[in-house]
């Protein structure tokens, strides 16, 4: 089993998964899972956040509008929800690698991908994750110390990627 994640600030996690995604997929391996995209939305202070359901789409706004002065979250369940539906059928399609945009507040109560992650794992496709620390927690009781935690970097990613190919991960 080969679950990693890791943590960076801002929008800097969406963008090295991105990236990661598609050298991945630049290297012929099959990527399934979600990379975000924030879009800023000027005179709100929010932005909108879009995941593309790899690997060809489709892109999915994961936030809703809460109005003014709301402090709620802005997550729309039902859209996450239809993309772990996608992202499953992709899954049983075939996969050598699961990208996560972000083990959420979803996951960490049970739902979103949670699930979908277990069942790549036991499939033995490798998994990276996303992670904010309000869920790092949560995420270490799912890891349960088996989770790798890998630097903020392209370099980090691309070495892990060549770890398990090394290790005889087939999919890799």
């Amino acid at each position: 089993m080969r679950l990693a994640y890791l943590q960076a600030e801002g929008g800097a996690t969406n963008r090295l998964l991105a990236g990661f995604a598609e050298a991945a997929r630049s290297r012929g391996l099959r990527v399934i899972g979600t990379v975000q995209v924030n879009t800023d939305n000027p005179g709100t202070g929010r932005c909108d956040m879009d995941v593309t359901v790899l690997p060809g789409g489709p892109v999915l706004r994961i936030s809703q509008d809460l109005g003014t002065g709301s402090q709620g979250c802005r997550l729309d369940p039902a859209a996450l929800e239809e993309a772990v539906a996608r992202t499953e059928t992709a899954l049983a399609a075939g996969a050598d690698l699961l990208v996560v945009n972000k083990f959420g507040k979803h996951e960490a109560e049970g739902r979103g991908f949670r699930a979908l992650i277990g069942e790549a794992l036991a499939q033995g496709v490798p998994v990276v994750v996303g992670l904010n620390g309000l869920n790092a927690a949560a995420f270490a009781e799912f890891g349960a110390g088996f989770a790798q935690r890998l630097d903020a970097s392209p370099e980090a990613l691309l070495g892990w990627l060549e770890e398990g190919k090394n290790d005889g991960h087939a999919a890799l």
